[in-house]
């Protein structure tokens, strides 16, 4: 259907009294047999499906507003809305529906909102008049004023009011009235008229409202709403809104439509915000049409803007020329930044379109600029522009940088120029710098990326940034705990040499926030963060800041650690006991002393973590243990008994057989030569005697590399003193591949193991 006319937008109302977008599409009335009468029909335009299916109800209410808007109540709590996009069209529908209900179209209401009979049949009689105002005239202010105030409690004679209000124009009568009470100087009659233009605002009736929102009355209305009784002294709202509030068009806006609905928003949403209290629980609901007003302004200005691709292009061609002046530019930055408000009110729908119609024009590309501009101002405003963009698709942020990656430098990456900003903030609270980091955290969530059958973006990106990116972010970090620092500090007479105290405090707010960032990157980047610490040694520089003054600086380092330790990584507790990285904070943990504060809780807490660990994995030893024991008594006694009788010849012939075996018979168990049982308690000592055996073995030269490894892990045991019995346990264990698992996966044998792998004499096995 082409017909301009009849194309609508559908809205309802949310129970967060907002306006919902259900689809556009194009409305007729026509009779449904199955509602059995004339109906509101509208179909959508994308795929003809039902939008909207609504029976003129002859008792309905509905509403005319703004000359393209009809709105009304279904049921309790559902409240309608077509917004058309033509007045002719809604003049159209408009008289179809007044046509059923037997209504004069010239009407704004339909009906009179009547409520139920139980609770008002005396209060509203079917043939009782409207409401009868008092002549407009100075010494009936008050009369009119005590009849404005005492209807708000009565929906239904809030609605007759209204009627009456609207019939006989009164509210143009009120504001010259205003007029003549301001040139006497009365402050009574000024008082009374704030209460009457508060109560009309309360009425909560669309069509009062374009009169008093229209370019003749709207800042008399302002004027009425200064003088507040409850004040001593009248506001200056009209002055601030006349003189102080200046409308700049960054580009000539030609249309003047537009312009007005520009101008008469502002003044509103002024007015809701500012000049009106907040209204109380009773009043909450009093106001809502007054927003409803404001919500369909935002949308009809975005709209028009959105369309008029001319005006937007030569927005964006002013803003990124480089023969812009500053003032220009900023003008132009703050026009955008306001713009991006506004598409905050449309529908999810309505905004994905409003923001891939900006970035096709080019946003991100212009926003590089601009944040990398010395003028404070512009840089805040584009930051709020980003984060909107950032808010909106973080992967349509990702994609540009990626290939903007592959046709610019490191130093120039937008992401980069966000990282400098947040680093080079000016303000000592970082306020600026929170907020960057809060962007640059959304950006790097693998739980917002999206993974598809072409390409995963979690890879491609993170790979992007740990390449591009990530030394722009730690390059404070490093440059705060390098070696140099660490002497210079050393030479004002520090007791550490590894001591580094950032005293500025904003560069160590600074520093908790990279941390923080970096924290984060622990918890959800798996290998990539780990390489990188790995590669950089971040872990020790980082831990340099534990001798900080700042304490929350210095809980910062060590959260970090925590997260690391926290992950049961065996790549990382590998590197934090090689590199004896416990050590910074044990030299915390004594240097704070006695003192039972923050930082002393979060140490006890690290090392309680770490004992609950190995408690933990002590447990499921012994757990393992018992299953293998139980294991064991499974067997028949003939064959458990045998298992361990074995001597050193008989496991050195097992070994031989194991080894020239077909890799495809390695699961098959064998079974030795029975000689003879002996119950499983000897268990522990007849590895004694075989790991003896082994050891003299190894001794003479006469077993291979699989002897010599096992006497080289049982070795350190026994110069430590240790229980020989468990030693023995647990190498056996691992060393006998037909006998049970081990439990335990010692990393330090790897250097073993590549002992075996070289022996000249397993490779001749393996190779036979």
């Amino acid at each position: 259907m082409s017909d301009t006319r009849r194309r609508v937008k559908v809205y309802t109302l949310n129970e967060d009294r907002q306006w919902d977008d259900r689809g556009t599409g194009h409305v007729s009335s026509t009779y449904v047999e199955r509602l059995k009468g004339m109906s509101l029909l509208v179909r959508a335009e994308s795929d003809g499906s039902l939008l909207l299916e609504s029976k003129i109800n002859p008792n309905t209410a509905y509403q005319k507003q703004q000359d393209t808007l009809i709105v009304w109540s279904e049921a309790e709590n559902y409240d309608l809305a077509l917004s058309f996009q033509e007045k002719a069209g809604c003049d159209e529908i408009w008289e179809k529906i007044c046509q059923v209900q037997g209504k004069d179209p010239s009407v704004e209401v339909t009906q009179d909102l009547i409520e139920s009979e139980e609770e008002h049949i005396e209060e509203m009689p079917e043939t009782s008049p409207l409401i009868d105002l008092p002549s407009c005239e100075l010494n009936k202010l008050e009369e009119i004023a005590d009849l404005v105030t005492s209807v708000l409690s009565s929906p239904i004679r809030r609605e007759k009011l209204a009627l009456a209000l609207e019939n006989e124009g009164y509210i143009k009568k009120l504001l010259q009235l205003f007029q003549v009470c301001e040139n006497l100087e009365n402050t009574e009659g000024l008082h009374h008229l704030y209460e009457i233009i508060r109560g009309i605002l309360f009425l909560n009736k669309a069509t009062l409202f374009e009169v008093m929102f229209s370019d003749e009355c709207i800042m008399d209305v302002v004027g009425c709403l200064e003088y507040d009784p409850s004040l001593a002294q009248p506001k200056r709202h009209r002055e601030f809104l006349t003189k102080t509030a200046k409308f700049k068009e960054v580009i000539p806006i030609t249309d003047s439509e537009l312009r007005q609905k520009i101008h008469q928003t502002y003044r509103v949403q002024y007015i809701q915000d500012i000049i009106l209290p907040t209204p109380s629980v009773f009043e909450e609901n009093f106001l809502s049409t007054l927003t409803s007003f404001i919500f369909f302004n935002k949308v009809e200005i975005v709209s028009m803007l959105q369309e008029d691709e001319k005006f937007l292009s030569e927005v964006f061609a002013q803003l990124t020329d480089e023969a812009t002046d500053d003032d220009k530019r900023c003008e132009l930055v703050n026009f955008f930044k306001e713009f991006c408000a506004f598409s905050q009110t449309l529908q999810p729908q309505n905004r994905d379109a409003f923001f891939k119609t900006l970035a096709k024009l080019g946003i991100l590309p212009a926003l590089e600029i601009v944040m990398g501009m010395d003028d404070l101002q512009v840089r805040s405003a584009a930051t709020d522009i980003f984060s909107y963009l950032v808010e909106f698709s973080p992967s349509m942020v990702r994609e540009f940088v990626m290939q903007e990656a592959q046709q610019s430098d490191d130093d120039i990456l937008l992401i980069n120029v966000v990282i400098e900003q947040m680093i080079c903030d000016t303000d000592p609270e970082l306020g600026g710098a929170v907020q960057l980091m809060g962007l640059l955290r959304t950006l790097i969530d693998p739980e917002n990326m999206l993974a598809t059958a072409n390409k995963t973006e979690k890879s491609e990106f993170l790979n992007f940034f740990y390449n591009h990116c990530m030394h722009v972010l730690t390059a404070p970090l490093l440059a705060n705990t390098s070696e140099d620092k660490c002497e210079k500090d050393a030479v004002v007479g520090s007791t550490k040499s590894n001591t580094i105290c950032p005293d500025n405090y904003q560069t160590a707010q600074l520093l908790a926030l990279i941390l923080e960032l970096l924290t984060f990157c622990v918890e959800h980047h798996t290998y990539h963060i780990k390489n990188y610490i790995m590669n950089k040694d971040l872990l020790r520089r980082v831990l340099v800041l534990m001798n900080s003054k700042h304490t929350f600086l210095a809980l910062c380092a060590l959260r970090f650690m925590r997260r690391i330790i926290g992950l049961k990584d065996e790549f990382y507790n590998r590197y934090i006991t090689k590199g004896n990285l416990f050590e910074p904070v044990i030299n915390a943990l004594l240097d704070n002393g006695t003192r039972y504060n923050l930082l002393n809780s979060a140490v006890i807490e690290l090392f309680e973590f770490i004992r609950v660990t190995f408690k933990g994995l002590k447990t499921k030893y012994e757990q393992e243990k018992d299953r293998q024991n139980q294991k064991l008594n499974s067997v028949p006694s003939i064959l458990r008994s045998n298992r361990f009788r074995r001597d050193a010849r008989a496991l050195e012939e097992d070994e031989e057989m194991w080894f020239n075996e077909d890799e495809e018979e390695e699961g098959e168990a064998v079974v030795p030569p029975v000689e003879k049982s002996k119950p499983e308690d000897d268990f522990p000592d007849s590895y004694e005697k075989f790991m003896e055996t082994k050891k003299a073995s190894a001794a003479n030269g006469a077993n291979g590399a699989n002897s010599k490894s096992v006497a080289a892990q049982t070795s350190p045991a026994s110069s430590n003193g240790s229980s020989s019995k468990n030693a023995t346990l647990t190498t056996a264990v691992t060393a006998t591949k037909g006998s049970l698992v081990g439990l335990v996966d010692y990393p330090d044998d790897e250097d073993d193991d590549e002992e075996e792998e070289t022996s000249p004499r397993k490779r001749s096995r393996l190779g036979s």
